[in-house]
């Protein structure tokens, strides 16, 4: 609601603006035609704008979600015996969870992506966790 208030002042402008031309009579048409395009044109900005809410939102609950994702599957990994403490790395985005960074073992990658796979919210899971013997143990 608040993002609607600030695109409030801008909106405004933007109408008194696509609508001054109207005001002037056109010298091919009549003031009638210039006021009916003005207000077209004042409808379809407003139009806009609405629609700007709308995505800003989506894309902002959308982000708010993936963040409460990650947090759940930092938790789950943090929380078996098998994963905590590995230097595993977790990035969401719409609900698809990325792991990666380097582990000792395939056993524990693989524990890993079972964890997050098995964790409220996520729609899928890209294992790029790497092997290696000097990832510890």
């Amino acid at each position: 609601m608040n993002y609607l208030l600030k695109c409030a002042p801008v909106t405004i402008l933007l109408l008194v603006m696509i609508a001054a031309p109207g005001f002037a009579q056109d010298s091919d048409g009549s003031v009638g035609d210039s006021m009916h395009k003005a207000g077209e044109s004042a409808k379809n900005a407003a139009s806009n704008v609405g629609n700007a809410a709308v995505h800003a939102y989506h894309g902002t609950a959308q982000a708010v979600e993936d963040t409460r994702i990650t947090a759940r599957v930092k938790t789950v990994l943090h929380e078996n015996k098998l994963t905590r403490g590995r230097d595993i790395h977790i990035n969401t985005e719409s609900g698809v969870v990325t792991l990666s960074g380097l582990v000792p073992s395939k056993t524990i990658a693989k524990r890993a992506q079972e964890a997050a796979q098995q964790t409220e919210g996520v729609k899928a899971v890209k294992n790029d966790i790497g092997v290696s013997d000097n990832a510890g143990d």
